[in-house]
């Protein structure tokens, strides 16, 4: 054991004393009891999820009875790190199952309170304590329970930990309610737009009666193609976000990926449309986002960019674009399998001439509009409070251990 003098930034009243400081192998042990039982479940081990069973999460990864037989067994309550490629804080386990022989089982050697570790080892100090410790090269780095053990753990009373914990669990129970409220509506919103753009739900107009049939149009007809040079050498360079919509680059990858010189690219405007016409994960064909963050933007010429040209309603046309209706129109002009750097191999001429969007009447355009923004308003609103105790978990974690 290691005394020091110091204390957490951020602490419960009632506690005043220094806290205890062990090396880590004074508080955990390396476990590796080999598995003699095929009933219990594999474990997958992973930042997004802890330790968990595969099956929880779909793991797709088929394993030999032989190789099963020099699986470790982990207890509910052990502690995980992974030997190969480490990426982060060390896992905790919820379950009892086994894993690959190819990590580390830690299992406490006195009474702790688990969480308060669990949230302990997963704080950015610790992490980089560990990092410093890496060993190999840089895709294939690696941690031992030597180095592991070299490094100082803190050690308050178990009163303390146990308040900490309590703390730190209501919090991410918090999250857990801010995560499903969110999935909830956005699930929500999916299936009613779903039902709006194959027009099994309507709406009346302010007399109560059906609007007209929605009319089918070529996509020239409705929008004009954006091709403005930026000959003002505007810098602000976008990139379409599947959550963000358009937004500054550098803001989104914390770099820039644009060429040097960008005065070749598209200048578009608030309200203009961007398509990135490679494939991203909720969007096989591409997405297409209007820009609202910013009054001007640049984007590659790689992008198809267009504004409206009628009195269409905009908002209407982004959650049409954003409910996928269009996507089949996409892959009828798109041509079969073809690619050119992830893009999809398509005629800007085609997009415009060939693709059929549909039109309602500009009053149901309005109501659509209004219905599905006040939806995303709702989504938007619990993200935004859902982000927010994440980054007071992270401030907490921060100051309330040392």
């Amino acid at each position: 054991m290691r005394n020091t003098n110091t204390k957490p930034v951020l602490r419960f009243p009632e506690f005043k004393e220094d806290w205890n400081f062990f090396y880590g192998n004074e508080l955990f042990e390396p476990i590796s009891n080999k598995n003699h039982n095929s009933d219990l479940p594999i474990l997958a081990i992973s930042q997004e999820f802890g330790a968990v069973p595969r099956d929880l999460i779909n793991y797709q990864i088929s394993v030999t009875d032989k190789s099963v037989s020099s699986y470790k067994v982990v207890e509910k309550g052990d502690f995980i790190i992974s030997l190969r490629s480490f990426q982060g804080g060390i896992e905790y386990s919820e379950y009892k199952g086994i894993c690959s022989p190819a990590y580390i089982i830690l299992r406490p050697k006195r009474d702790i309170e688990d969480y308060f570790f669990k949230y302990y080892l997963k704080t950015f100090r610790y992490i980089q304590h560990l990092q410093s410790k890496l060993e190999g090269i840089r895709d294939g780095k690696m941690i031992s329970y030597k180095y592991f053990s070299e490094i100082k753990l803190p050690f308050p009373s178990l009163t303390e930990q146990k308040k900490i914990t309590d703390f730190l669990i209501q919090i991410d129970n918090r999250i857990a309610q801010l995560t499903e409220k969110k999935e909830h509506l956005e699930l929500y919103k999916k299936g009613i737009t779903q039902k709006i753009f194959s027009q099994k739900l309507r709406f009346k107009d302010e007399n109560g009666k059906d609007f007209p049939k929605w009319e089918a149009k070529k996509f020239e007809n409705i929008f004009k193609r954006v091709t403005t040079k930026n000959t003002e050498n505007n810098d602000n360079v976008l990139t379409i976000s599947a959550q963000y919509g358009l937004i500054n680059q550098q803001d989104f990858f914390n770099k820039s990926v644009s060429a040097n010189d960008v005065t070749g690219y598209y200048l578009i405007k608030k309200g203009d449309f961007a398509y990135n016409k490679s494939y991203s994960k909720g969007y096989p064909m591409g997405a297409i986002k209007p820009l609202k963050k910013y009054e001007k933007g640049v984007v590659s010429t790689l992008y198809i960019c267009f504004n409206i040209k009628d009195n269409s309603n905009p908002d209407f046309y982004e959650h049409y674009f954003e409910s996928g209706k269009i996507n089949k129109q996409i892959h009828k002009i798109a041509q079969e399998g073809a690619r050119n750097h992830g893009l999809l191999n398509l005629s800007v001429v085609e997009f415009f001439k060939d693709i059929d969007i549909l039109k309602p009447h500009i009053k149901e355009q309005e109501k659509i509009a209004s219905f599905l923004n006040k939806i995303s308003q709702q989504i938007s609103l619990v993200n935004e409070q859902l982000e927010e105790t994440r980054t007071f978990k992270r401030a907490l974690l921060s100051k309330m251990f040392c």
